[in-house]
């Protein structure tokens, strides 16, 4: 708490600094103040927002270089970190540490892609594979408690991904290939057109690439399908459809004597067992949004996803099957006149997911005839909610909001080992709510502050393993909580800068922790427990420079101080059980470095000329809880080059690029996670090289 109270008074400081350089020439340049945020469940200009809000734009989707997961779009996001598990699609994503530990996919943050939710009714959202992000128009990053609006899902935050609407003429056609190191390739194909009343856009695209490391050969495919349809001035509906093909081998972590000799080797169990996770999703859904009278506002979204999802680890085939149908809508009430106005909503957000799972044995990659469990999970969730935004006028905003949600998880166990019955429920229920306010004394300066809480309540992947036996839920995971204030502010200076800086303290109770036991059967899997709680002060930075009309220079700092508050110190278990290490009160959470900067750099020299130079640093980071400086991720410095030339022939235009990344080949860790047997790194690539090609006509 002191470290936040010193971060206000900082933080008030650069206030008073910002109102001593009120110039009247700032107020022509109102980027991005007075862009429209939508994530929040109420539209409403930046300024207004209480939400730290930080919005990746065309200058960073544009300059994409594979295109293939959210590392890429996220690096000038402070507050975000995403490691890349295997230079594939794979990745794990945590904003201020929330989800940090989960075995695979997003836990703690809500996703959005054209106003259709990604996550399941637990919240866990996969690896999102669902997104072609050379298909993104724009990204709304709201950090901060976020479960008065979403429920467990927004506990860390929301990511709400817009993709590009069809041309405004009666067709176009934009196609893109790309080719590089590790015999990476990717061909993209996008046409939509405008006519009357109905807009349409629909693309498909195929990757495929070998990966940096042995065993981490990786493809996809992915088709989008996206129709805006306004039959009146006060009726919107977007229909959206899209399947996703996903497969990746997985190589395994490797200990530290292996990263050293030779960090592209894979885990001597991956290849044997050939490990490989493949999904199958299809989804279809419609948004829409009805105005009635100008006072009268409806949301409302209805759509099912279907995947089919296969893991294979060193012991086990997963197989499950998930159907989700669900559905929101909501209601807003404008009243006021002139300059004070009152938006007042309620809304739900239904969810529906039914879970057919099996698990055989793994011989050396050979299923195995019997079957280690069978079992049918469904879960039911309902979330009410009460937003309340209060506009006094052009300088304050009040905003406040309430939910309640509830999650029912019920197991039918249809194996029934020796007469064991395995079948059980567990539920889980919680109140979020959250106040904010904003205050823009000048056009160009705005100061937000908020309070709230969040929730994190088991997933299906982490219930259904069961520490005990094979099928069954883990009776004794309940929910991590999660509350504390935030002050942040934003503005633009002399027309040439703009900037983000936000403080936060959170605290976290009953944090996930992951572990193994010594069943030698199921020694390879992970399993959860609540650890204890932790303790988060953290800042957040992020500006945007522009010196002159071909130079954009953008920087990204994000501190971390993420401490367990522990009232006894917990054994992390080992297979070596000579090896004894605890977590204890006061250590760091691991997978979190202290320090992370992005610099971007875009200069044209020539009109259609860009060079872009794009140098990452982070600090260490430990692999577990223990903290030991000798197996912790070493820090690093990466260069990154891109070169783009634009040329137009007749009708058509072109773009060749070329991208060099990691250019000094700097050896690195990707990621790391805690692991028993000691193999807790994921390396990642060397240098590597791209060339593409886009054409637009």
């Amino acid at each position: 708490m002191k470290k936040f109270m010193i971060s206000i008074l900082v933080l008030s400081a650069l206030n008073l600094f910002a109102q001593n350089k009120e110039d009247k020439d700032t107020m022509q340049y109102k980027y991005p103040l007075e862009i429209v945020i939508n994530g929040s469940r109420l539209s409403m200009p930046l300024k207004f927002n209480t939400f730290s809000t930080d919005l990746v734009e065309q200058d960073v989707l544009s300059t994409l270089t594979k295109g293939i997961n959210l590392g890429e779009p996220m690096k000038l996001v402070p507050g975000v970190r995403v490691e890349d598990q295997a230079n594939g699609t794979r990745v794990h994503f945590s904003i201020r540490g929330q989800g940090i530990l989960s075995e695979r996919g997003i836990r703690g943050t809500r996703f959005l892609l054209d106003g259709i939710p990604l996550n399941d009714p637990s919240g866990f959202a996969p690896d999102i594979y669902d997104i072609d992000w050379f298909n993104v128009d724009n990204i709304e990053v709201l950090k901060g408690t976020g479960g008065s609006l979403y429920g467990g899902s927004g506990s860390a935050g929301i990511v709400s991904i817009k993709t590009f609407d069809g041309p405004g003429k009666p067709f176009g056609v934009n196609a893109e290939g790309l080719y590089g190191s590790y015999n990476f390739w990717k061909g993209m194909l996008q046409f939509g057109s405008n006519v009357k009343n109905v807009n349409y856009r629909f693309s498909a695209s195929r990757m495929m690439g070998d990966g940096y490391r042995e065993h981490t050969h990786f493809w996809g495919n992915n088709l989008y399908l996206k129709f805006n349809y306004t039959p009146s001035k006060s009726l919107i509906l977007t229909p959206i459809f899209m399947y996703t093909e996903s497969f990746n081998e997985n190589p395994e972590g490797i200990n530290l004597e292996q990263y050293n000799t030779d960090p592209t080797q894979p885990n001597p169990d991956a290849i044997p067992y050939n490990e490989f996770l493949e999904t199958k999703r299809f989804t279809g859904g419609v948004t829409g949004q009805a105005v009635v009278n100008k006072i009268n506002l409806f949301d409302f979204n209805i759509y099912g996803k279907r995947t089919s999802f296969t893991e294979a680890n060193n012991r086990t085939f997963v197989d499950r099957t998930y159907d989700i149908p669900g559905g929101t809508f909501q209601y807003t009430l404008l009243t006021g006149k002139k300059k004070t106005k009152n938006y007042s909503s309620i809304g739900t957000d239904i969810q529906f997911q039914s879970v057919v799972e099996s698990r055989t044995g793994n011989l050396y990659s050979v299923r195995r005839n019997e079957k280690l469990s069978d079992q049918s999970i469904n879960q039911q969730s309902y979330g009410i909610f009460l937003i309340d935004r209060l506009e006094l006028n052009d300088e304050y905003n009040f905003t406040g909001s309430i939910r309640y949600d509830y999650i029912n998880n019920k197991l039918d166990d249809n194996l029934k080992v020796n007469g064991t019955d395995l079948s059980g429920s567990k539920s889980f229920d919680h109140v979020s709510w959250k106040l904010g306010m904003s205050y823009s004394p000048y056009e160009y300066f705005n100061l937000y502050c908020n309070y709230g809480t969040g929730f994190l309540p088991p997933a299906v992947e982490e219930l259904a393993q069961n520490p005990v036996k094979f099928g069954g839920f883990n009776e004794t995971l309940v929910p991590s909580t999660s509350q504390g204030p935030e002050l942040g502010f934003r503005g633009i200076i002399s027309e040439k800068i703009y900037y983000d800086i936000t403080g936060f303290y959170l605290l976290t109770k009953d944090d996930f922790n992951r572990y193994r036991i010594t069943d030698s059967l199921r020694s390879q899997e992970t399993f959860y427990n609540n650890a204890g709680n932790s303790n988060r002060f953290g800042i957040e930075l992020y500006a945007k420079y522009i010196p002159l009309n071909n130079l954009t220079i953008q920087a990204a700092y994000t501190y971390s101080d993420f401490k367990y508050s522990l009232d006894q110190p917990f054994r992390i278990v080992m297979d070596d059980t000579s090896i004894v290490k605890y977590a204890v009160d006061g250590n760091y959470l691991p997978n979190i470095p202290k320090h992370q900067f992005n610099l971007d750099i875009m200069y044209y020299p020539l009109p259609e000329l860009l060079l872009k130079f794009n140098p990452e640093y982070s600090s260490i980071s430990y692999i577990d809880g223990a903290n030991l400086e000798s197996e912790a991720a070493n820090s690093y410095l990466l260069l990154n080059f891109r070169a783009a030339y634009n040329l137009r022939i007749g009708g058509t235009s072109c773009q060749i690029n070329f991208t060099a990344k990691n250019i000094t080949d700097k050896k690195y860790l990707g990621f790391t996670e805690p692991d028993p047997g000691g193999n807790a790194y994921q390396p990642a690539a060397g240098s590597e090289f791209f060339a593409g090609l886009k054409i637009t006509f």
